[in-house]
């Protein structure tokens, strides 16, 4: 079912569309910590350090083909939001080449390259070789994760948030069932891990394009909407490359940090990714508002609704301040409770893993709201189609990860590891802040632009 978010008041509008991606999101942490919490639990902690320290790795990858299948999704909001049903299938098949290429490239280099990343990070040789194996899997599949977010960008672009839910909650389930069977009866270790991660996201992906076809009579393509067009790849890619490359420049800092992480040992290791699963549960509802405000600004600016896009911003950044505030309260008081998912209490490192990431919540939770008001303004730029703002928060971001790295954790030890994000986060916010000054200020240039384009 598509839906029109350029019509009715906006924060109910805002947050009924958010809320299925909230759900979904939540869910997909979930599943992200079942399947840590499995591999933890069933294998033992160096395994659940080998699963934590490919994060950043796979989040500079992973990370750019979404930032990649969210940005592709863009014109195809504003399309609809002007209601060129035409033009949207033609941004959408030549989406889908871009995606296509891209898909294989990435494939082909990080497969080939993932041991030689790992041992760039000094990954200890205790954990190495599984790391390896769980890489491996997870770029080998990027195929699946592509098929899943490239179409679910497609269905919110057209304001359906809800089917991406569901299938998003069937792929999940199918994970955790899929681990339990490749972990513990299978005896596959983390590369079972790794292959119900990539089984279930490409489950996902063919439940989304088979049901876009069945349900959605505005996706009838004929043969010249088929065709691939330069000057509509050029358009797609200068908005979905920045986008991209905004979450890899922030994976390289994230990379650097790593590094730094794994000085530590692998109890620190395991304590990182204990606290990391955690933090990215409780602050997935502020990147779902993102999102949302992403295709809400997209629409809105194809229907020339500039007051709905100050307004929604406006209201979304109180929204996301007040959930965070409540976020790091929630952690405060019940982040010790956490770590039981993840290491067994016989375990013994655990009362070392307890203190450590119970500490870096404290730390990193007292920014939760320049946090949201990160996800708020980057997303929405976004939207509004600017593409090199967010990256160059994104550049800056990466700077005071570096910093952290090369001057905290070396003077304040795992302190300064706890203060890297939110470090990085400030710095960003300090960019977006006056970047989003500066679009409003211009709105009326942008939208002019896009109705003679």
């Amino acid at each position: 079912m598509t839906r029109d978010i350029t019509r009715g008041r906006c924060l109910p509008l805002i947050l009924s569309f958010c809320l299925p991606m909230v759900c979904g999101n939540i869910l997909q942490q979930f599943y992200n910590l079942a399947d840590t919490a499995i591999v933890g639990r069933c294998i033992n902690p160096n395994a659940l350090a080998a699963i934590g320290v490919t994060g950043s790795v796979c989040f500079l990858v992973i990370g750019f083909a979404t930032g990649l299948c969210t940005g592709l999704s863009i014109p195809v909001a504003q399309m609809y939001g002007a209601g060129k049903m035409d033009e949207m299938r033609r941004y959408m098949s030549n989406a889908v080449c871009i995606a296509g290429i891209v898909t294989a490239v990435l494939t082909a280099v990080t497969v080939v390259l993932c041991r030689t990343i790992l041992r760039l990070m000094q990954t200890p040789d205790a954990i190495l070789e599984d790391a390896s194996r769980y890489l491996t899997v997870i770029f080998a599949g990027i195929a699946a994760t592509v098929l899943y977010n490239l179409l679910a960008g497609f269905l919110r672009a057209m304001g359906d948030s809800r089917t991406p839910l569901m299938f998003l909650a069937l792929s999940s389930v199918l994970n955790i069932v899929l681990d339990f069977v490749m972990i513990r009866y299978m005896h596959l270790g983390v590369m079972g891990a790794g292959l119900a991660t990539v089984i279930s996201q490409g489950v996902s992906g063919i439940c989304c394009l088979y049901y876009m076809f069945r349900h959605f009579d505005v996706l009838t393509f004929t043969r010249d909407e088929l065709r691939l067009r330069p000057a509509y790849c050029a358009k797609l890619c200068a908005v979905s490359l920045p986008m991209a490359f905004q979450f890899s420049i922030t994976a390289i800092g994230s990379i650097i940090l790593q590094s730094s992480v794994n000085h530590f040992g692998p109890t620190v290791i395991a304590s990182v990714t204990a606290a990391v699963k955690i933090q990215c549960l409780v602050t997935s509802p502020l990147e779902s508002l993102g999102i949302t405000m992403a295709t809400f600004c997209g629409q809105n600016l194809g229907a020339a609704r500039m007051d709905r896009i100050r307004e929604g911003l406006r209201k979304s950044l109180a929204t996301g301040v007040v959930y965070a505030a409540l976020a790091y309260v929630a952690v405060f008081f019940l982040g010790q409770y956490f770590v039981c998912l993840f290491v067994d209490a016989g375990e013994a490192q655990f009362r070392d893993i307890m203190a450590y990431t119970v500490r870096y919540l404290h730390i990193s939770g007292l920014f939760y709201p320049v946090l949201g008001v990160l996800f708020v303004l980057r997303n929405s730029l976004q939207g509004m189609g600017y593409g090199v703002l967010p990256m160059s928060a994104g550049i800056l971001e990466l700077a005071a990860r570096v910093f952290a790295a090369l001057c905290m954790v070396t003077t304040l030890g795992f302190t300064g590891v706890s203060l890297a994000s939110p470090v990085a986060w400030c710095a960003a916010d300090a960019l977006l802040i006056g970047a989003a000054v500066y679009a409003l200020a211009t709105l009326p240039k942008r939208v002019r632009s896009l109705q003679t384009a």
